[in-house]
C-alpha cells in the first residue's frame, strides 16, 4: 500500500505541475504584458512531459511465499492475509502432479491436461501466467497486494525423485517483478507431522534421510530468498511478522492477532487454533533417535538451517 500511495502522489504532483505551467501562462495572458515567456506547444509540451514522467515505475511486485508441508506455512500466510490490503492465493501450483477430480469445469489447465490431446508443461504454464496476470492487474485496480502461497511439496516431496520443472518463481518472473520469502521448521518436526497424516508417503523411500534431501533441494531451489522460522514465529509473532511484511514491502498491522482467526485458507493439515503459541512435538519412536544420527543429509540440513539436534 506504501508503494501504491507514493506513486499516486508523484502522479498528483505532476498533475499539480501542469496545473500550475497552464496558470502562469493563463495570468500572463491576460496581464499587461502580452509577451509570454513560452509559446503554448512548448508548454503543453512541458505538461505532457511531467505526465509521461509521473506514468514511469517499476510495476509492483507479485509477493511468493515457499515452504514446504507441515511447516507452518498456513499460520503465517492467514496472518499474511490479515495485513492491510493483502490478498493470498494459497497452494498455487500450476504444474502439481497432483491428479484432480474426473471434474474440471473452471479450471483450464487441468482440463487442457485431461484433454484428448494434453497439452504441454510450456503451454499448462502459459495458461497460469494469462490467469494470474487478470489477477495482477485486478490488485492493482483495487489497490491490493497479490501474494502467492507455493504448494512447494508437490514438486519436491511427491514421486520417485524431485521434478526438474518451473518453480513458481520461475513462472511468476517471467512477466512481473517478484518478491520471494521462504519459511521453515524444524525438520524432525515437519517429518514428524507428515508421518501422522501419512503424505510421508509420497516420497520414496519414507526416510528421514531421504526427507532430508529433499528438503535440501528446496533450499537450493530458492537458495537466495530470505527465510523465516516457524519456532520464531510463533514465540514472537509481532516481531518475525512485521519483519515478514518489510521483506515483502507491505503494511503491517499490529492488531493482526486479533483478526487473522476469521481468515481461512486451504491447506490447514496442522493443529489447529486461532491463539499464535509453540506447540509440544509431537511423540516419536526411540529408534528416531538413532536414525537421525545416521541420517547425514538430516545433520546437514540442521546445520544449514541453524537448528540443534534436540532429540533426547
Amino acid at each position: 500500500m506504501t508503494q501504491r500511495i507514493s506513486e499516486n502522489s508523484r502522479f498528483h504532483e505532476a498533475i499539480d505541475d501542469a496545473l500550475e505551467l497552464l496558470h502562469d501562462y493563463a495570468d500572463q495572458a491576460t496581464g499587461d504584458d502580452q509577451d509570454l515567456a513560452l509559446p503554448l506547444p512548448s508548454l503543453l509540451e512541458q505538461c505532457q512531459q511531467l505526465l509521461a514522467e509521473a506514468g514511469v515505475h517499476e510495476p509492483p511486485p507479485v509477493r511468493t511465499l515457499h515452504h514446504l508441508a507441515c511447516t507452518g506455512g498456513t499460520l503465517i500466510s492467514r496472518c499474511l492475509a490479515a495485513q492491510p490490503n493483502s490478498w493470498v492465493l494459497s497452494e498455487v501450483d500450476p504444474l502439481s502432479p497432483f491428479v484432480p477430480g474426473g471434474f474440471l469445469p473452471t479450471d483450464l489447465i487441468g482440463l487442457s491436461r485431461f484433454s484428448s490431446r494434453p497439452a504441454s508443461i510450456e503451454t499448462q504454464a502459459e495458461l497460469f501466467c494469462a490467469g494470474l496476470r487478470v489477477l495482477y492487474e485486478q490488485a492493482i485496480h483495487q489497490g491490493q497486494q497479490l501474494i502467492l502461497r507455493d504448494h512447494s511439496h508437490g514438486q519436491f516431496n511427491f514421486g520417485e525423485a524431485v521434478v526438474e520443472r518451473p518453480t513458481l518463481r520461475e513462472l511468476v518472473s517471467r512477466n512481473y517483478p517478484v518478491l520471494s520469502v521462504i519459511s521453515v521448521r524444524h525438520p524432525l518436526d515437519s517429518y514428524l507431522s507428515l508421518q501422522e497424516t501419512g503424505w510421508v508417503q509420497h516420497f520414496s523411500p519414507p526416510t528421514l534421510a531421504e526427507y532430508a534431501r529433499r528438503y535440501l533441494s528446496f533450499l537450493d531451489a530458492y537458495d537466495d530468498c530470505e527465510f523465516i522460522r516457524y519456532e520464531d514465529f510463533v514465540a514472537s509473532p509481532d516481531t518475525e511478522m512485521a519483519r515478514l511484511c518489510s521483506l515483502f514491502g507491505l503494511s503491517f498491522d499490529p492488531d493482526f492477532q486479533q483478526t487473522f482467526s476469521a481468515i481461512h485458507l486451504s491447506g490447514d493439515s496442522g493443529r489447529r487454533g486461532d491463539v499464535i503459541r509453540p506447540r509440544p512435538r509431537r511423540a516419536y519412536a526411540p529408534s528416531l533417535v538413532q536414525e537421525a544420527k545416521d541420517a547425514e543429509p538430516f545433520m546437514t540440513l540442521l546445520d544449514r538451517l541453524d537448528y540443534a539436534f534436540d532429540l533426547d
